[in-house]
């Protein structure tokens, strides 16, 4: 390949998780680098799990110096409160191989990574990072290095001076930057980071891009974004803060324009990567009706075999948005309404005013419209938010199985992280002098106690202790509600498992229903295990070439599962 003629910017993707995820942010910097005379070039680790060492060393010396190396973090952790596997030493590992082969300096991003920056920037010995959306940021951060101006200046920065001082520029929003310790939890639009206009440029085969074909034809799914951002509270939600507190909406026509990309190329399962599709529901409508219109006026477009897979929220979703949705050729809806009881979503699933949204009915309707319309629904409740009791879990699993969705799905405990309501809410409590009831870490040796940003020297600090314990041990922290029925000493042990709840959501499911339903489970507890990370149901599926949402096939897994085991058995 020959060199390339403008300044080089090398994007690295550390995700290696499976089923893979597309990169999708690696494709929207590409366009944005693209468009202001960058050559742009991604490096990617997801399938090379074993060898990513020789693969970046075969990199870095067959390519020119590059002018700056972003590292794209997806996910700190696994999110998933029954394994807790954490991702960032080996993210360390693989910036200190970078490190060795290449004196360019290095800036990190990702929604993952938005949700503890300081603390990323820190850990990962980072020269510079970027909170929320990056594209705007990172052009802008490449412009100044070529010029050789001081970074410092690029609004909305993260620079890292050492020894755990890091700090943010100022930025265009109204609201003060995050950067002084008391400000930490300032919520911010950060919409002015956001490309609108454009139509980000997918790509399938070129050896250094994203390949959105490879990632479809393993992990059987592409994405699309037709906004950035999210107005909402909800408790439990990062993305306000890690996204911003604003809509981003990308133009209609550049949303479709890419989707028929997607499509030419042969990604025909597309999901939403929107915090939730119906929310501005007046664009996302507007985003439809352009998929339908171009499908009736051109019989030939690709945009006939789209597969939309969304997420939503119980309200808005009304007949014609269902109506549109069936239209456009939406397979399944990933319904979230997160629990069952008023008096526990009063104060967690709100707006930015602190008011609820929607109702329970809300939900049954958003399930009946995709039943109406022939498509799948999974309903999603998340267990052990402030208040839980078996008594209120049980009324959950029970109001949600008699739904009748496609899939229930029930995930037990929540992962905390400092700038969500939650996270703030623990710190609140916890004061830096008690163990707040409910916070538990599988991997913990002590007390879990977290300060709130006033009482921390930096946010660096501040961020750690919802990833690290005091002497430096990995230790993320989770909330189990300590009113589910687990014994005294697992709620005294801040590493205590909430396992008695876990037997109990299983024993009130009857085994009839088991197709129909996910449940938690322990690692090797069950086959049926719902954790998205490397998951051995998920993989049979991609090998066999299933397509689509990997849930919308829940209710065949035991077929599925025994179809892999003889094409295993038919190939040895």
């Amino acid at each position: 390949m020959t060199a390339p003629t403008s300044p080089l910017i090398t994007l690295i993707n550390p995700n290696k998780v499976h089923p893979p995820i597309t990169p999708y942010a690696l494709d929207v910097l590409t366009t944005e680098l693209e468009q202001h005379g960058y050559t742009a070039e991604v490096v990617d680790l997801c399938f090379e799990r074993d060898s990513w060492p020789r693969l970046l060393e075969d990199y870095f010396t067959s390519r020119p110096p590059p002018l700056l190396v972003g590292f794209s973090v997806r996910n700190t952790d696994n999110l998933y409160a029954q394994q807790q596997r954490v991702f960032l030493p080996e993210h360390r590992e693989i910036v200190r191989k970078i490190r060795s082969l290449t004196p360019a300096p290095l800036v990190g991003g990702g929604v993952g990574f938005s949700a503890t920056p300081f603390a990323c920037v820190d850990y990962l010995g980072l020269d510079f990072g970027v909170k929320g959306p990056g594209e705007r940021v990172l052009v802008d951060l490449a412009d100044r290095l070529s010029r050789r101006e001081d970074p410092a200046l690029v609004p909305g920065l993260l620079v890292n001076h050492g020894d755990g001082r890091v700090t943010r520029s100022a930025t265009p929003d109204p609201d003060t930057a995050l950067g002084a310790v008391g400000e930490v939890g300032v919520r911010q639009s950060r919409a002015w980071q956001v490309d609108t206009a454009s139509a980000y440029t997918r790509r399938s085969g070129d050896r250094w891009k994203v390949d959105n074909l490879g990632y479809y034809e393993r992990g059987g799914l592409g994405n699309i974004l037709t906004k950035n951002g999210c107005p909402y509270a909800c408790a439990h939600c990062v993305e306000p803060d890690a996204k911003g507190t604003a809509f981003a909406k990308r133009s209609v026509h550049a949303v479709v324009d890419e989707l028929t990309e997607l499509l030419d190329q042969g990604v025909y399962d597309v999901h939403t990567a929107d915090s939730e599709f119906n929310l501005a529901i007046a664009n996302s409508k507007a985003v439809l009706r352009e998929i339908v219109r171009r499908k009736n006026t051109t019989p030939g477009s690709s945009l006939h075999r789209l597969r939309l897979w969304i997420y939503a929220q119980p309200k808005p979703f009304d007949e014609e948005f269902a109506e549109l949705l069936a239209a456009a050729g939406c397979a399944g809806v990933n319904v979230a309404p997160d629990h069952v009881r008023d008096d526990l979503l009063d104060g967690w699933k709100v707006t930015s005013k602190g008011t609820r949204y929607y109702t329970w009915a809300d939900t049954a309707h958003a399930v009946e419209l995709c039943r109406k319309y022939g498509m799948a629904s999974l309903v999603e409740v998340l267990a052990g938010m402030p208040g839980e009791t078996w008594q209120t879990l049980r009324e959950a699993m029970d109001r949600t199985l008699a739904l009748d969705a496609t899939v229930a799905g029930f995930s037990l405990g929540l992962r905390c992280f400092p700038y969500q309501p939650l996270g703030l809410w623990l710190a609140r409590q916890s004061a830096g002098v008690r163990h707040e009831p409910g916070t538990q870490s599988n991997t913990a040796t002590e007390p879990i106690v977290l300060r709130t940003a006033e009482q921390c020297a930096s946010p660096v600090e501040y961020e750690r202790q919802f990833l690290f314990q005091p002497d430096g041990a990995l230790r993320p922290v989770f909330y189990f509600s300590p009113g589910l029925p687990e014994d005294p000493d697992t709620l005294a042990d801040p590493a205590g498992r909430r396992l008695r709840t876990v037997e109990l959501m299983w024993d009130h499911v009857a085994p009839a229903d088991y197709p129909r339903v996910m449940l938690p489970t322990a690692p090797g507890s069950s086959k049926d295990d719902n954790n998205y990370a490397d998951n051995p149901f998920l993989a049979a599926l991609t090998a066999l070439g299933y397509r689509g949402a990997f849930w919308a096939k829940w209710r065949d897994r035991e077929s599925i599962i025994a179809e892999a085991a003889r094409a295993t058995a038919g190939t040895a």
